[in-house]
């Protein structure tokens, strides 16, 4: 009897347990999602200031292999961590019957010291006490750490198997400001996961058994909060169902059966009916929603053009299936080449103000722009160089082997952070991008064109006009690349609008390729030396410029003069002055040599006094832009305004008389001029030009030469002006005139 006894005790305890259960989490979401979030957590990165502590559960009830597997977790976070004294520091906590600090905060300050101090933790066992690991916590704090200055971020990852009370302690972790990642491993309580976890409870609720599903999750939920911003240029954080699942067995009773029992009285065997008990698997499902980051990949942008199919080749590359006629072509559309011959060197924002997305961003725009346009039978060579406070040249001028080394040595570029030093930036690559160092003062004609493309998503916090100047004058071309916001800034540096290239996101800077590629191939030096031109120069010297403002107009138009060949076959200047009365300095057939005219330009004198802008051009019409007094029949013929727009209001029909006499008049305009008036003056915005102030003028310069010379091309009619002396009338006749 005493046997049976015992033995009904021992089937009741071993079938009143319930049996182990397992977990996993389902996330509803399209398989091609699934693996763009994977791909996603791959690419994100945070550099923001953060002090990360690891509290990795090394119990018993883990065992040694998911106790592996939660360091292996460990070890992918960190992959995305830019772990410096200064930005993120990470430290480990194992916990089981005790807890035990295994690295502090300020203990290392690499990625790969960090990772190989976990990768040799060892696997502790012991009961689960979770509850004594918080309260260590809240007496030492985050140990190395810097005292809640930064967000402090908890990442418990436990399978939620506690053996004491975590209610309490975990409360007041989380009114202290720490923010709580519960991560579940091997077959977590999801309850009790929920009671660890920040709010809101589903983004800081993981289970690191899909390590690149959690990855995502813990740095989407960064940052959605702002704490890190770790998402990568272009993707974006989406909401998805997901469910938590516990498939755990119960017992249940279907009904009753025939049993024997005895006791140690007489006729003490009887039967009696028993419960029957059976195992039943039943899932407890916990609903949540999910927050992951997703990008797009290569194909999402339908980059195959002409009907062509695109066809993933890994996480961020892709091929396109041309049809026949587009078959050697990269996207199936012809083929992007820079024929023209150029040094290119780029110039990468890498400031804080910029920061790590944006200068990623940039940094994958010029590998596409390398692999669309560049290639080692292209007439190119390619430097690249970064900046903030300080400027760096990783890429210098042609030295690299071929394509892909360029692009591993691209790859191999890193934000800095710091000011930004735009200025500082253009001296330092107009002296040393592009192969030599120039000495003080010296400049020279290089052969082929020497380039810049400037990649800036913030402003300069240093002085640009001098930097400016000091990279034109070394005869350094400027295209400038940033949002639209930045556009004033760039064409002060480029010194031309048609050098200023602007794009809303990132998506539509991809799309600027083309464009860019046509603007470095579409550069010409400044100047006409081959074009036949009659050029006046009318000059404000009235007492509203002032006597400095006019000396800066007057070095403008010599510096201009430069790009001319001066002689009476080729290009006249001639220069004509206005203030308390009008005057011709020189005429156009004065001076047929560069040095004579130059010298005469440096003697203008300043005259003060009320200028009349309209008295001025009457004199330029009737005195200065005639055959008798040297303008050249056949030869095209401008006028070129100075002004800051006081009193212009009588010059609008002394201008247009100009025009219908086949003489094209160019307004520059300086300060807050008055812009309606001035473009009445100059007929249409192409022939407007604004400066903000007489120091920028010399940025200016390229954009006016570029225009003068579009005018020098136009065709001219040989009767306007009229080569027809004592009032006799011109006639065209056979390609002359009579």
């Amino acid at each position: 009897m005493n046997l049976i006894l015992f033995l009904e005790a021992v089937c009741m305890f071993l079938f009143g347990q319930v049996l182990p259960s397992f977990t996993f989490q389902e996330l509803y979401a399209s398989q091609e999602t699934v693996v763009k979030i994977a791909a996603a957590s791959q690419l994100m990165q945070c550099s923001a200031a953060l002090d990360v502590l690891f509290a990795l559960d090394g119990s018993h009830s883990i065992g040694k292999g998911s106790f592996e597997r939660s360091k292996y977790f460990a070890i992918k976070l960190c992959d995305a961590l830019a772990i410096d004294p200064d930005r993120v520091r990470v430290g480990v906590l194992q916990f089981s019957s005790i807890p035990q600090l295994e690295f502090t905060l300020d203990s290392f300050f690499t990625r790969e010291e960090v990772k190989e101090k976990i990768k040799k933790i060892v696997f502790k066992g012991g009961s689960t006490e979770t509850g004594l690991a918080l309260k260590y916590l809240l007496h030492k704090g985050f140990p190395g750490g810097r005292n809640s200055s930064v967000p402090q971020i908890l990442v418990i990852v436990t399978d939620g198997k506690s053996q004491g009370n975590i209610a309490l302690p975990a409360r007041q972790l989380k009114e202290k400001g720490i923010v709580v990642f519960a991560v579940g491993v091997r077959f977590p309580r999801w309850t009790e996961l929920h009671t660890l976890a920040s709010e809101p409870k589903d983004q800081h609720m993981l289970f690191a058994e899909s390590v690149d599903d959690a990855t995502n999750g813990l740095y989407s939920t960064l940052s959605s909060l702002a704490i890190c911003n770790a998402t990568a240029p272009g993707c974006r954080i989406e909401p998805h169902l997901c469910e938590r699942k516990t498939l755990e067995s119960i017992r249940e009773v279907p009904g009753n059966s025939l049993c024997w029992r005895g006791s140690k009285k007489t006729n003490g065997v009887f039967s009696s009916l028993c419960a029957f008990y059976r195992w039943k698997k039943v899932f407890i499902t916990h609903s949540a929603t999910c927050y992951r980051t997703v990008c797009p990949d290569p194909c999402d942008s339908q980059p195959c053009q002409n009907g062509g199919t695109c066809v993933l080749e890994g996480l961020d590359k892709y091929h396109c299936l041309c049809p026949i006629s587009f078959g050697g072509e990269a996207n199936c559309a012809p083929k992007l080449s820079l024929e023209c011959r150029v040094n290119l060197l780029f110039l990468l924002d890498s400031s804080s103000a910029t920061t790590l997305e944006g200068f990623l961003q940039a940094k994958a725009f010029l590998k596409r722009f390398v692999q669309a346009v560049v290639s080692m039978d292209s007439p190119v060579n390619v430097a690249v160089a970064q900046y903030s406070q300080e400027v760096e040249i990783p890429i210098q001028m042609g030295k690299y082997q071929d394509i892909p080394s360029l692009m591993k040595s691209l790859d191999s570029m890193h934000f800095t952070g710091g000011a930004t030093l735009t200025g500082r930036a253009l001296e330092h690559i107009a002296d040393h991008g592009f192969g030599r160092t120039l000495p003080s003062g010296e400049s020279y004609d290089p052969q082929p064109l020497q380039v810049v493309v400037l990649l800036t998503d913030s402003r300069s916090q240093d002085l640009l006009a001098e930097p400016v100047r000091y990279a034109h004058d070394r005869k350094l071309f400027i295209i400038g690349v940033g949002r639209e916001f930045l556009r004033g800034e760039l064409e002060e540096i480029t010194g031309n609008p048609k050098q200023v290239i602007t794009y809303s996101n990132p998506q539509d800077l991809f799309n600027k390729i083309p464009e860019l590629q046509k603007k470095i191939c579409s550069l010409q030096r400044p100047g006409c030396q081959s074009q036949s031109l009659d050029l006046v120069f009318l000059l404000d010297a009235s007492a509203s410029v002032g006597r400095a403002n006019f000396l800066k107009v007057r070095s403008f138009v010599r510096g201009s003069s430069l790009q001319f060949n001066i002689n009476r076959d080729v290009t006249q200047i001639g220069l004509v002055i206005f203030g308390s009365r009008v005057q011709t300095t020189f005429a156009l057939d004065t001076h047929p040599s560069s040095p004579s005219l130059l010298q005469a330009i440096s003697q203008a004198p300043y005259l003060g006094g009320a200028g009349s802008t309209g008295s001025a051009l009457l004199h330029v019409y009737n005195e200065v832009m005639t055959i008798q007094k040297g303008a050249r029949p056949g030869v095209t013929k401008a006028v070129v305004v100075m002004t800051e727009g006081i009193g212009t209001e009588d010059a609008i029909v002394p201008a247009q008389k100009l025009r219908n006499n086949g003489i094209s008049v160019l307004v520059i305009g300086v300060g807050p001029v008055l812009k309606e008036t001035l473009l009445r003056l100059a007929g249409s915005h192409d022939f407007l030009i604004h400066v903000a102030s007489y120091e920028d003028l010399e940025n200016y310069q390229d954009l006016f030469i570029e225009r003068i010379c579009e005018e020098a091309k136009r065709p001219v009619n040989l009767c306007k002006p009229s080569p027809c002396m004592n009032d006799g009338t011109c006639i065209l006749q056979n390609g002359s005139y009579r």
